[in-house]
């Protein structure tokens, strides 16, 4: 399922809910073990949720680099096939977080419908 997250002045930000759910809950919302269809991060709320994915960033475990190997002869993994980790997928939404309080905006995030 598709979550997107919107914000008046920036581009919609568009994530697969199992990998949004850890974030939103890094970004201080308080989300059981599924993803509410809807919801809202507050103007008021923007200084925790920036401070709580900035945090997750901080504490991630950085992503093994493939490309250090010591087989040069190996060939090299495609940039699609490399595992993406948390901090890689947390940073566009920190980004639209940002954004959003430089403009005084709140930011909503909504659930795909299922087809």
């Amino acid at each position: 399922m598709l979550v997107t997250f919107s914000s008046k002045n920036s581009a919609d930000l568009l994530m697969l809910a199992h990998h949004a759910l850890p974030l939103i809950a890094a970004a201080g919302k308080d989300v059981a073990a599924s993803l509410p269809e809807r919801g809202i991060i507050t103007v008021a709320q923007l200084d925790t949720a920036i401070a709580g994915l900035s945090r997750a960033i901080a504490e991630a475990d950085p992503v093994a680099d493939d490309d250090e190997e010591d087989d040069l002869d190996a060939a090299p993994v495609p940039p699609m096939a490399r595992p993406v980790g948390v901090a890689q997928r947390a940073y566009p939404l920190l980004d639209l977080l940002r954004k959003a309080q430089e403009h005084g905006d709140d930011v909503i995030w909504e659930t795909s419908r299922g087809y």
